[in-house]
Formats: C-alpha cells, sequence, structure tokens
C-alpha cells in the first residue's frame, strides 16, 4: 500500500452538514449537549476562583487577626468548602451527562446510518459486487459507519466543550491580571505549531490504518470463504505470507501514530512546566518590588494562576487528538456517503403488478455487457409461449447464465428489449417481476441459520404445512426429519453441514414453495449424484408443469423434452429448435451431443 496520501481539504462542512442531518430527529438531545459543554466551561474555572478568593481575603487576613478574626475565617472556608464540593458534585454531573447525550446521539446516528447503507446495498446492482470486494463494502457499513460516532462521542462537540472551556479560563486570567497571564502564555505559539505538526502526522497516519483495516478486512473474508481452495491446494505458506505483509502495513500505519503521539504529549508538558517557571519568577519578582500590602494579594494569583494553566492545558493535550478523531470520522463519513451515492442500482419505476404472470418471455435483439461495450450477449432474440420449456446450452462462457440474470434484472441490458406477457420488464414493479421467477442455480448459496428458515426465507406468512408438503413433493422429508431438530437443523454458514446435492435439493423445495411463474433451472443437477438426479428429474417434471421453465444444462440427456433447445456460443444464438430438429441439422447441438455421448 503506498505511503502517499492525497491532500484534503483543512475541513469539509458540506460533509460535516450532511453528518448532522442524521441527528436532526434527535435535535433535542443534541442541543442539549451544546448547552451542557457551556455551563461546563463556565464551572470550570470557577473553583480555582473561590480557592483565590479565600486565600486573598480569609486564610491571610485570619493568619494575622485577633482570635474573632479567625474563628470567622474558620466560618467562611467550610461555608466555601460546602460551596466548592457542590460547584465539584454539580460539574460531576453535567459532565456525565455531557459524555452520556454525545455517546447516545453518537450511536444512534450510526443505527440510522447503518440502516440506510444496507437498504442501499441491498438494491445496488449486482455489477457493484463484481467489481467491490465484499470485505471493503462490510468495512463501510461497520468501522467507517463506527467512525462516525467518534464524530459526535470525541469529536465535534467535545472540541466545542474544550474550546469555550480554554476560552472560559482565559477570560478568567485575564480578568485577574492580563500581564501575568501574557507572561505565561509566552509558549503558546510553540505549542501551537507542535499541535499542528502532530495533528497532520497524525491524520496521515490514520488514513493509512483505515485503508490498512480495508484490505485486512477484504482479504480475511475472501480467504476464509475460500479456505477449502488455499488448503486443498497447500497454498497455506503463501497466503500467509500475503497476510503478514498486509498486516505489517497495519502495524506500521499504527506505529507512525504512536511515535506522533509519543513526541507530542512530552512537548505539552514541557510546554506547560515552562509556562509554570514564567509564573513563577515573574510572580517572585511583583512580590519582590510591590510594596508589601500589594505584594499579600499576589499570593492568592499566583496559586489560582497555576491552577488556570492546568485547567487550561488539559483540554490542550487531546484537543488535537479529537480534532483527529473528528477528521477520520469525515474520511469516514465520505466513504460511507459514497456507498449512499451510488446511483449504478437498478431503477425500478415500473407499475405494471399483476397478481400472476402468464410467463411469456421475448427477446428482442439484446445486446448485453458487464463492462464497457464487451458484449457477452449479441443481437440475441428468441420467444417462450407460456407454459414451454426453453433449454440454454453451449460451452462455458456462451452466456447461458448471463441470459437468466438479465430476465430477472439482476443487470441491465444496453440494447434492445425484454418482453413478458408483451410488456417490457421494466415496465413491472420489480419485486413483482422477481417473486413471479423462480431460480434454482448451480451453486446454492444457504445462510447460517435453520433449514425452514432457509427454504421460507424467513417470510412468517408462509405456513409450515405449505414447506411439508413442498419437501415431500421433492422427496426432502425423510431426510430433513432425520437430521437432529428437523427443519429447524441448522446448516450453519454457506450451508457447510449439507452436501452440494443436498443444498440443491433444499434450493427445489424452495423454488417450489413460492410458486413462481416463470422457473429458471441454472445447472440444477450438475452437483448431485444420479440417485439424486432421478429424484430431480421426478421433481423438475411436477415443478415445470403449467409454468414457463429455462434449463440450462451440460447433459443434454435432461433437456430432450424440452419445447426449444436455444445453442449459443460466445453469445450469439447458434440454432433453436427441439431435439429432433437439431439432430436433423447435424450443426452446432450435434457436434456437442456427438462430443457428449460418444
Amino acid at each position: 500500500m503506498p505511503d502517499a496520501i492525497p491532500k484534503r481539504k483543512i475541513f469539509d462542512f458540506s460533509l460535516l452538514r450532511r453528518i448532522l442531518h442524521y441527528a436532526t430527529p434527535y435535535k433535542k438531545w443534541l442541543y442539549g449537549s451544546v448547552v451542557l459543554s457551556i455551563l461546563l466551561a463556565i464551572l470550570s474555572p470557577l473553583r480555582p476562583y473561590l480557592i483565590q478568593y479565600t486565600v486573598n481575603h480569609y486564610i491571610r487576613a485570619g493568619i494575622t487577626g485577633d482570635l474573632s478574626v479567625r474563628e470567622r475565617m474558620i466560618e467562611m472556608i467550610t461555608y466555601i468548602t460546602i460551596l466548592q464540593i457542590g460547584l465539584l458534585l454539580i460539574e460531576t454531573a453535567f459532565r456525565f451527562f455531557f459524555s452520556f447525550l454525545t455517546s447516545w446521539l453518537g450511536q444512534t446516528v450510526v443505527k440510522d446510518l447503518r440502516v440506510s447503507v444496507y437498504k442501499k446495498i441491498l438494491g445496488l446492482n449486482l455489477s457493484q459486487f463484481d467489481k467491490t470486494p465484499i470485505g471493503t463494502l462490510t468495512t463501510r457499513t461497520i468501522n467507517d459507519i463506527e467512525a462516525i460516532n467518534d464524530i459526535f462521542s470525541e469529536g465535534l462537540i467535545p472540541i466545542v466543550s474544550d474550546l469555550l472551556t480554554i476560552i472560559s479560563v482565559l477570560l478568567f486570567m485575564f480578568w485577574g491580571n492580563w500581564q501575568l497571564t501574557l507572561i505565561c502564555l509566552i509558549p503558546f505559539p510553540f505549542l501551537i505549531l507542535a499541535t499542528y505538526v502532530f495533528k497532520e502526522a497524525v491524520n496521515k497516519s490514520f488514513i493509512r490504518v483505515r485503508n490498512a483495516v480495508a484490505a485486512l478486512n477484504a482479504f480475511v473474508q475472501e480467504h476464509i470463504t475460500g479456505m477449502q481452495v488455499v488448503q486443498a491446494f497447500a497454498a497455506e505458506d503463501q497466503e500467509y505470507k500475503r497476510f503478514r505483509k498486509i498486516n505489517s502495513e497495519h502495524r506500521n500505519a499504527n506505529i507512525k501514530a504512536i511515535f506522533a503521539y509519543s513526541v507530542f504529549f512530552p512537548i505539552v508538558e514541557i510546554v506547560l512546566a515552562v509556562s509554570t517557571g514564567l509564573l513563577v519568577w515573574w510572580g517572585a519578582g511583583l512580590v519582590l518590588d510591590l510594596p508589601p500590602e500589594k505584594a499579600k494579594d499576589l499570593s492568592g494569583e499566583i496559586i489560582v494562576f497555576f491552577l488556570y494553566l492546568n485547567l487550561l492545558f488539559r483540554p490542550l493535550r487531546v484537543i488535537a487528538d479529537k480534532f483527529n478523531t473528528l477528521q477520520m470520522g469525515m474520511v469516514a463519513s465520505e466513504r460511507v456517503f459514497k456507498v449512499l451515492d451510488n446511483e449504478d442500482r437498478i431503477v425500478s419505476e415500473g407499475t405494471n403488478a399483476p397478481a400472476r404472470l402468464r410467463g411469456k418471455i421475448e427477446f428482442d435483439h439484446v445486446y448485453f455487457a458487464y463492462t464497457d461495450d464487451r458484449y457477452v450477449l449479441k443481437n440475441i432474440s428468441f420467444q417462450v409461449q407460456s407454459g414451454e420449456t426453453l433449454a440454454i446450452v453451449g460451452h462455458t462462457g456462451s452466456g447461458k447464465t448471463s441470459i437468466i440474470s438479465i430476465l430477472n434484472r439482476l443487470y441491465a441490458i444496453q440494447k434492445g428489449q425484454i418482453l413478458v406477457d408483451d410488456r417490457p420488464i421494466e415496465s413491472y414493479k420489480l419485486d413483482t417481476l422477481r417473486s413471479s421467477i423462480g431460480v434454482v442455480l448451480q451453486d446454492v448459496f444457504l445462510f447460517s441459520g435453520s433449514i425452514l428458515e432457509n427454504i421460507t426465507l424467513r417470510n412468517q406468512e408462509i405456513p409450515f404445512e405449505r414447506v411439508v408438503q413442498a419437501a415431500k413433493l421433492i422427496g426432502m422429508h425423510d431426510f430433513i426429519m432425520e437430521l437432529p431438530g428437523g427443519y429447524d437443523f441448522n446448516v450453519m454458514e454457506r450451508g457447510s453441514t449439507l452436501s452440494l446435492g443436498q443444498r440443491q435439493l433444499l434450493s427445489f423445495i424452495r423454488a417450489l414453495l413460492f410458486d413462481p411463474s416463470i422457473l429458471i433451472l441454472d445447472e440444477a443437477t450438475s452437483s448431485v449424484d444420479t440417485g439424486s438426479e432421478r429424484l430431480i428429474q421426478d421433481a423438475i417434471g411436477k415443478l415445470i408443469s403449467d409454468r414457463t421453465s429455462i434449463v440450462i444444462a451440460h447433459r443434454l440427456s435432461t433437456i430432450r423434452k424440452a419445447s426449444k433447445i436455444l445453442v449459443l456460443d460466445k453469445g450469439e444464438i447458434k440454432e433453436i429448435g427441439n431435439h429432433d430438429e437439431l439432430m436433423e441439422k447435424q450443426g452446432f447441438y450435434f457436434k456437442l451431443h456427438q462430443m457428449q455421448f460418444a
């Protein structure tokens, strides 16, 4: 990963406004946290000021006065001590509510934003998932959105609170003794310069850290998913070395940030020590030069200024760090908003939503490319009448799966038109179209959960009796009941506890259960043994009855009874007809048949 970091704006207020827009429903909480930050800024210098007042008006007078004055001193010090404790308790309560409010606000905004991002991802065109690593989208949905929480809990509002505290303390210092204040602030230009350098160094490091985290997530997600391939080809050492390299980049980025912290905090302590030394040096000189009566009043000022300096440096120690936290939240939000602003999605502007489709399909001079103008389907035209079965055959990469991907609008075509029941597919509501098309894929994906949840896709409106009926029709009910828990058996992630054939059979139950008008079988029998294939062929006969079906198969024996057979090669139609017609032509289909049954 390159060390060069792209130059960014110092601060993007338009991006901040967009983030704050998500806090609009909770503006009372936002305003409440701002009010609390103002109150805390006012309360912080009050207790040191009371100490100065006590020293100047009571302690010094009690030391030099008679017994009655000392008794009065003790009485007033007691009252002021009680007042100090009261102020401390109030300030503690305010700080608790301030921390709770900002954290609550951040987590609530993150919850709403994460829902928006996930909803957006659900509607993205599948081409986005072809181009974007899953681990990267996972980082956007989890890590980056969590960083936005820091804008509220550790960034924007806490920075405002710290700035108000600094201003409040400085006002008290100038009001008390402007000359002494200026002396104490002599080292501050150096601190400001150090803060700026620290901010820039940590900012660059944090950007590298974010990029490294995204790379780690993408790598780990992909390789754990494909661990079977890694182990089957004994590639553990190579993948381990790649992981170490990515992980080293993550470590190096963090070490740079740690180095900046290690330099900055000692500098802050040095500047505080210099300011304290100037305070003592200048105060001692004034005590020696001033008359005794005026010099006595200076003792309380020196004490309170020492306390003021500590109050002043406490937020200064962390304000640069908080500003970096804010910047990292802004960087993360920019990445998140890129997902939200992604317009590469299937636009569903159709209004047609019939209760059930007849199932007539027509492709009219269709051209389709996944990227640019590299067409994988070229001038595809054919018709399938309602209730007919169309089989599609061809070599790997001929465009068979692409046809079904554009039929249910997983991808958008570039040229031509696709009609269902003599209407363009764009005229249908997307949910209506897709719910009317059942798909059984070659690579069946099962989610972590029970068999019942995978069959119904967690649709609570589907009664259990219908699930059992569909499973019996496919011939899977007895097998399911033999599993621990029956229909509640957990298939684990991607269905790892089931064989490929069993997963395929479950997908048949799912397709049958949703009773689609159009059924698509994409290499549906390629992953099953001969016994299971016979079982599936029987089920397919019942499944395709009275409905339009598109069957993609390498095994030509499974499609002899199809109404039409479409032969594809390199994205173009070579032949179309039934089995007997194509065999008589002795063309492309005939050669495929001879190769398979020679």
